[in-house]
């Protein structure tokens, strides 16, 4: 029976995908140019105080990079969503969206203003931990806001293309603006010290979120959402309420709650292997007492991932097409479980960006699958609150990912065993998360 379904589905998506829109003309469309532009916009804008925070933080010449900390660092970006999310699913599922990501905008560039300034007197404790906190918060309430509009702005036969572009776009500009970042921070440091140069660079990212504000203007009011006669006055109070409405929803479609566990997983394992990467290029391919190299080394092997994340998504589109979405989130799952045993093998730059290309390239694929497979299954009514927690789930399990790492991994980052523990755990949850006969369109 789920062959059958399979092959149906499989049917069903070839027909779809021929009647969808190309990449070119998705683009052309004025209102999905719009969504990707301000969506776009803010990322590159991440990835320039991405890097900022990260020299600051495990890249200065005076601290020492360890698992522990890189993974507490990790936990700092990340666990703030996961207490606000009950609150965001609400606040998107209710109000209007646009209005909601204009505010957010323009709170996230006055955020950074004060980052920057913490950052120049060269301080590292509590209030800036705080305003990362917020800063990262606030951009996951973003990202949630613009994946729960996106269907309002496209059809449905092409959210699979739309989401490739929407989420690919996005990772590829975090790392360009990671480069962006690097190269102001090269510019801008025999000008001043370390952290002068890292507080600049934060400026320079306060005006980009501003940027953003002014292009989320450029959508109307209720483009993106929620469809006015689905609007209700939002309560905070009922935030966990809406949060427990999301998961039974999603408990109604299981196909959507298993790949959602799935794509988590995936992208836990994947933080293991950032810190890997953040280790072996701080402690071990480089001298620690040259952190600007290790810096310039991660810079590489992101952009080898981002090569791989583009890669994934073009590929995302050719895969469903071929054999539909449950099975290509199941074959993308397994193909994500076969990089990482490079870096198992040998710790070796090589084998490094081996891993870090084909495992994001396969993570991306399921990734933007797994999007469209929720956004057609979701009303619009719930989609907030289900992307809430789509993006709860998914940042527990970065950080478990990353406390993981944390306690197997050496400050070399030299390990066997972390890389082959996450394979195994690919290929567990592409077994009993994504069998054919539990992870079926039927469901």
């Amino acid at each position: 029976m789920g062959k059958d379904n399979e092959t149906k589905e499989g049917k069903e998506t070839t027909l779809a995908h021929m009647q969808s829109l190309s990449f070119l003309e998705l683009l052309r469309s004025p209102r999905i140019s719009r969504v990707f532009g301000l969506r776009w916009t803010g990322q590159a804008v991440d990835g320039i105080f991405q890097t900022a925070l990260a020299s600051f933080v495990l890249f200065s010449p005076e601290r020492q990079a360890n698992a522990m900390s890189a993974a507490l660092a990790f936990a700092v970006v990340l666990l703030p969503y996961s207490v606000i999310g009950p609150f965001v699913g609400t606040i998107l599922d209710r109000i209007s969206r646009q209005r909601a990501l204009l505010f957010a905008n323009v709170v996230r560039a006055i955020d950074l203003l004060a980052i920057a300034f913490l950052i120049s007197q060269g301080r590292t404790g509590l209030e800036l931990t705080v305003l990362v906190l917020c800063a990262f918060g606030i951009n996951r309430l973003i990202l949630a806001g613009l994946s729960a509009g996106l269907p309002l702005v496209v059809e449905q036969h092409s959210l699979i293309k739309a989401n490739a572009m929407a989420v690919t776009g996005g990772s590829v500009l975090v790392v360009l603006g990671g480069g962006i970042g690097l190269g102001l921070r090269k510019v801008l440091e025999p000008l001043h010290n370390a952290n002068h140069s890292d507080a600049a660079v934060v400026l320079i990212g306060s005006l980009g979120y501003l940027l953003a504000a002014i292009l989320s203007s450029r959508l109307g009011k209720n483009e993106i959402g929620p469809l006015e006669h689905q609007r209700a006055e939002a309560s905070i109070g009922q935030g966990f309420n809406e949060m427990k409405a999301g998961f039974v929803f999603l408990s109604q479609h299981k196909d959507a709650l298993r790949g959602i566990l799935s794509t988590a997983i995936q992208r836990g394992g994947l933080t293991s292997l950032v810190l890997i990467a953040l280790l072996l290029e701080r402690n071990t391919f480089h001298s620690p007492s040259q952190p600007e190299a290790g810096l310039a080394g991660v810079a590489l092997a992101l952009s080898i991932a981002g090569v791989g994340i583009t890669c994934g998504a073009i590929l995302a589109p050719v895969g469903v097409e071929k054999f539909g979405r449950h099975k290509w989130i199941r074959l993308s799952l397994i193909g994500s479980a076969i990089a990482p045993l490079a870096l198992a093998v040998s710790a070796h730059a090589f084998s490094l960006y081996i891993a870090a290309f084909f495992t994001s390239l396969f993570g991306q694929s399921m990734k933007v699958t797994n999007d469209a497979l929720v956004q057609s299954k979701i009303d619009d009514y719930f989609r907030g609150r289900v992307f809430a927690v789509y993006d709860v789930i998914v940042n527990g399990a970065i950080v478990t990912g990353a406390l993981l790492a944390a306690l197997l991994l050496p400050t070399s980052g030299k390990s066997a065993l972390l890389p082959i523990l996450i394979s195994s755990i690919y290929l567990a949850a592409a077994g009993l998360l994504l069998s054919r006969s539990h992870f079926t369109s039927s469901l």
